[in-house]
């Protein structure tokens, strides 16, 4: 059992008030909140090894080059990827998805296929659209049902000998939908694609064993599991990462560079030009320390308790409709007859209550629903049963005023 009120402790946001009243942070699907113990590394690697890595012989040089790759060794073992040069710091997902989709332009041709999911964010959707229209690949789509699943034997249906690429989300955004992603990457296989997952919501409810999985590329961004806003992991597997291109070029990526001919760094520094988000790396491993010191197993379970007892309080309200209502992390997105989510959500805000309202960058979804956009509640281990309680009597109130 996880002791909430001394894990609130640990972040000092939870304490404040907002707007006159105690704040309940539900956006966590946004971005997470940060512990003490991430906010203390942070200034701690600025006052005290702030340093170019990489580069230089001196001490504090030293100091941030050792912290870095200390940090990338803890990533490597969080997901348990084979190689410490397998995984490649970035500043996001957006970051990484859009390295993966600039390195198959060299590899893609007219008349190749990219399947993506109805379940995507936008920015697993944009990239692979602007490679489509740079090398004539086609992009095909996996649809859901009603529930917001997958249907798989549209899937199955959709794989041939001309799909090179599946790209799919772990866990929807939008929804909340866990996917069968385990079964997608086997079966992509099977044709000989090779599978991006974007783990972004996935990476701070569970911890995913990129070897198990046996994807090709892993991509999450570090604020969503309390580490710092401009940083994320790209993981691939060392026989991708070497037939991809570099994504962009300058210092750190290069072996050597004449006027004639530029040859590149090997594994992880090929795709790390520039000087990084020194801080925001190093401080992401104090961050995955943090959530693999309170358990990810107590995590999860205490999460389902939250998203259950959400999901009963809400169908109290009359009116009201949850959208995923398959299997699901702990996200509820919701609308009420009659009432735009914009208003539930602004109302609800003067009362301290922050929730996501609006399309989540996953429009595709909202045009299947025949929808403007939804009330997204995303629930983290810091939360409480009582802050959920706080929030359905504020949506009942909002809807009174508002009907």
């Amino acid at each position: 059992m996880l002791d909430i009120q001394k894990i609130r402790a640990d972040f000092p946001i939870l304490s404040q008030t907002v707007n006159g009243k105690p704040l309940v942070y539900f956006d966590n699907g946004a971005t997470s909140q940060k512990p003490q113990v991430v906010i203390d590394a942070e200034v701690k690697y600025y006052q005290e090894i702030n340093a170019n890595i990489h580069r230089g012989v001196h001490t504090l040089s030293q100091l941030a080059t050792d912290a870095y790759e200390v940090s990338r060794g803890k990533v490597k073992e969080h997901i348990n990827a084979k190689f410490a040069h397998e995984v490649l710091f970035t500043s996001g997902t957006t970051f990484g998805i859009n390295l993966v989709a600039n390195g198959f332009a060299s590899i893609l041709k007219q008349g190749d296929e990219v399947l993506v999911s109805s379940l995507e964010h936008h920015s697993n959707i944009v990239p692979w659209q602007m490679l489509c229209e740079k090398t004539g690949a086609v992009l095909k789509v996996i649809p859901i049902n009603e529930n917001g699943e997958l249907i798989l034997e549209a899937f199955d249906g959709l794989l041939s000998e001309k799909t090179k690429v599946v790209t799919v989300n772990h866990i929807s955004n939008a929804l909340g939908i866990i996917n069968p992603i385990k079964y997608i990457i086997d079966k992509a296989h099977t044709v000989g694609a090779a599978v991006l997952i974007d783990g972004a919501q996935a990476v701070p409810h569970l911890k995913p064993d990129v070897q198990d999985l046996d994807c090709d590329f892993y991509a999450f961004s570090g604020h969503k599991m309390c580490g710092p806003t401009g940083t994320g992991i790209l993981y691939g597997k060392e026989e991708w990462l070497n037939k991809l291109p570099p994504y962009q070029g300058g210092g750190e990526m290069i072996k050597e560079v004449t006027f004639e001919k530029t040859t590149y760094a090997d594994l992880p520094h090929k795709f790390e030009a520039g000087t990084p988000n020194i801080a925001g790396g190093i401080v992401l491993g104090t961050a995955i320390d943090y959530l693999n010191n309170i358990g990810f197993e107590n995590i999860q379970q205490y999460e389902n308790e939250l998203l259950e007892h959400a999901t009963k309080r809400l169908l109290e309200i009359e009116g009201l409709k949850i959208y995923g209502t398959g299997k699901k992390a702990s996200v509820v997105s919701f609308n009420i007859d009659g009432i735009h989510p914009y208003d539930i959500g602004s109302i609800i805000d003067k009362l301290g209550i922050a929730v996501r309202t609006g399309h989540h960058c996953a429009q595709p979804i909202m045009n299947f629903f025949c929808i403007p956009g939804t009330i997204r509640a995303s629930f983290s281990f810091y939360n409480t049963k009582e802050e959920i309680d706080t929030m359905v009597e504020a949506v009942k109130k909002a809807q009174t005023m508002l009907s």
